[in-house]
């Protein structure tokens, strides 16, 4: 995607993807439980933007079906990861 002419597309691309870890981050640095399961859904829909743009981008012929379908493998897994955490953060909002 660095050679891609579709600036808007890439740029949206760099921000959900930068999106993701920044808010886990961010999350957490609020030390609460709450705050932190918040953040996390915020991150894991910034996934699934991520997802929709490299299926855009795949369509377009910006990247090609291969690399593309590895890089939305990663970012599914990534989600299901990030949904798992939701589900002990919020099994530990009930147990405290």
């Amino acid at each position: 995607m660095k050679n891609c002419k579709d600036y808007g597309l890439r740029d949206q691309m760099q921000r959900s993807s930068i999106s993701i870890p920044s808010n886990i981050a961010e999350g957490f640095e609020l030390h609460t439980n709450k705050a932190f399961i918040r953040h996390l859904f915020i991150a894991k829909g910034s996934g699934g933007e991520l997802r929709t743009q490299l299926y855009i981008a795949i369509k377009q012929k910006y990247i090609n079906q291969e690399k593309g379908q590895e890089l939305i493998d990663f970012a599914k897994r990534l989600n299901r990861m990030i949904a798992n955490f939701i589900s002990t953060r919020k099994g530990k909002t009930r147990k405290e």
